[in-house]
C-alpha cells in the first residue's frame, strides 16, 4: 500500500500543528458568585433556573468556562457535605479543581471542622453548648424531660471560657440563650456567681447574620440574624450594657468577599488561564447580605483602587514616604486587577417583586424595614441591586451578554 508521502504531490512537506480545542476559547475576565438557598434551591429542591444556567456555564467536558465560588452564609454543615449536595443539584462535581463555596465561617474556619475551629482563631479546648449543659445541667431549665431527676454533684474541673462563637442559629433557641448569657455574665465560668457583671465581656465572635433565608416554604425563615438579635436584646435588658462583637463573619462583610476573590484566584490558577478577574458578579437573592454585601464591596474596590492611583501619582514625582507607606497593602497585580463586584437579585427566594421584574433596579430597594445586623448602617444605596432578574439563569445570559461571552 502506498505511504503518504508517495501520494502527495512534489513541494514541502507540511507542517502538523496540534491545537488544544481550550486554547481556542478567550480566556475568562469575569466570574460569578453565587449565593446557594433561594438562588439555586430552596431546601432540598433545586430549582430548576439554576440547572439551566450551569449547563451554560459548562464546558463539553463538563469543566466551569469561567471561575465560579458558592457563597453562602449557611453554617450548619461540613464543607464536603455542602459540596455533596451542591454536585447533586446542579450535575456538576463540586471541588477544589472545579468550583469552591464559602459558607459562613470559612473565613474563619478554612474549610475546617468544628472541634478545631476554636485552635485556628487561638483557642486550645474547644467546648460546646451541649458540653457546658452536660457540666452544669441546673442552668437548663426551660425542657422539663432533661432536668435533673436528682441533684448532681458540682463541676469543679471545668475549663474557663475564654471566647464565643456563634456559627448559625441553634436547634433549641432557648438553650443556647441561657447559656451564652450565663457564660457572659460569669467571666466564662458559668457555674460561678459573680458580685458584679463583668464589662467588657469576653469575646464573641459571630458568623452568618441573615435575618432571613427561604426554603420550601413561601414565606421567609428565621436566620441566625434573628437568633443575634434575640441574643443582643437579653443581654442588653439583662445588664443594661451592649453586647460587642469581636467580629463579624459572613455576608455582607468585606472579609467573606475578600476569601471569595482569594478562592476565584486559586481557581484562576489551578485551570491556567492567563487573563486576571477583573469584574465579578454576585447573584442574591437577599437584598440585605447579597446585595448590600456586594455593593459595599464594589465601594472598597473603588476605595482601594483610588488609594492605589492617588499612592502612584505621589511615588511618580518622589512625594512619597518611605516611613509612612503601608506595608499591609496587597502587592499582587492579581488584587490591582480587580475593578468591580456588581450585585444581581434574583426574585426567586427573599426578595420577591410581587410582579413583573422592576424596569429600575433601583426600585428593588422596596423594604423601609432596616433587616440588617445592628452593628451595619442603613445605606439604601447599597441596597440597590445593579441588576434585578427572574432568576440565576436570567443572571448567567445578562452577564454573558454584559461580557460578550458565548452562551454555547
Amino acid at each position: 500500500r502506498a505511504s503518504w508521502g508517495q501520494q502527495r504531490a512534489p513541494g514541502p512537506r507540511p507542517s502538523l500543528i496540534a491545537i488544544n480545542p481550550l486554547m481556542l476559547q478567550t480566556p475568562p475576565t469575569f466570574g460569578f458568585l453565587f449565593d446557594i438557598d433561594g438562588v439555586l434551591v430552596r431546601g432540598r429542591h433545586v430549582i430548576p433556573a439554576a440547572q439551566e444556567a450551569f449547563r451554560k456555564l459548562l464546558d463539553s467536558n463538563g469543566q466551569l468556562r469561567v471561575p465560579v465560588v458558592f457563597v453562602t452564609n449557611a453554617g450548619n454543615c461540613l464543607q464536603h457535605v455542602k459540596a455533596q449536595e451542591l454536585s447533586d443539584a446542579l450535575g456538576l462535581k463540586v471541588t477544589r479543581e472545579s468550583a469552591s463555596s464559602v459558607l459562613g465561617r470559612n473565613p474563619v474556619s478554612l474549610f475546617i471542622s468544628v472541634p478545631l475551629v476554636g485552635a485556628c482563631v487561638g483557642f486550645q479546648n474547644v467546648v460546646t453548648i451541649q458540653d457546658v449543659r452536660k457540666a452544669f445541667p441546673l442552668l437548663d431549665m426551660v425542657d422539663q424531660s432533661r432536668r435533673p431527676k436528682e441533684l448532681p454533684p458540682p463541676t469543679t474541673d471545668f475549663p474557663t471560657i475564654e471566647g464565643v462563637i456563634l456559627f448559625g442559629e441553634p436547634v433549641r433557641w432557648e438553650t443556647s440563650l441561657q447559656l451564652i448569657i450565663d457564660v457572659l455574665l460569669s467571666n466564662g465560668n458559668p457555674g460561678a456567681e459573680l458580685a458584679a457583671v463583668p464589662y467588657p465581656h469576653i469575646p464573641v465572635l459571630a458568623c452568618n447574620m441573615d435575618l432571613l433565608w427561604m426554603a420550601e416554604a413561601k414565606m421567609p425563615r428565621f436566620g441566625h440574624g434573628t437568633f443575634l438579635v434575640c441574643l443582643e436584646n437579653i443581654y442588653k435588658k439583662v445588664t443594661g450594657r451592649e453586647l460587642k462583637y469581636e467580629a463579624l463573619i459572613g455576608k455582607p462583610s468585606i472579609v467573606t468577599y475578600q476569601y471569595a476573590e482569594y478562592l476565584i484566584k486559586q481557581q484562576v490558577e489551578r485551570r491556567g488561564w492567563p487573563s486576571p478577574i477583573c469584574r465579578l458578579y454576585a447573584v442574591g437573592d437577599n437584598p440585605m447580605s447579597d446585595i448590600y454585601g456586594a455593593n459595599f464591596y464594589n465601594r472598597y474596590l473603588k476605595a482601594a483602587c483610588q488609594a492605589r492611583a492617588q499612592a502612584e501619582v505621589k511615588r511618580s514625582v518622589g512625594v512619597a514616604d518611605p516611613q509612612s507607606e503601608d506595608h499591609s497593602e496587597p502587592k499582587e497585580d492579581w488584587y490591582v486587577s480587580l475593578e468591580s463586584c456588581k450585585s444581581i437579585l434574583v426574585c426567586t427566594g427573599v426578595y420577591s417583586p410581587h410582579g413583573d421584574v422592576p424596569a429600575d433596579p433601583h426600585e428593588s430597594t422596596v423594604e423601609t424595614v432596616f433587616h440588617g445586623h445592628r452593628d451595619f448602617r442603613f445605606d439604601t444605596s447599597l441596597l440597590e441591586a445593579s441588576y434585578v432578574v427572574q432568576d440565576v439563569n436570567e443572571a448567567v445570559e445578562l452577564v454573558f451578554e454584559k461580557e460578550n461571552w458565548s452562551q454555547e
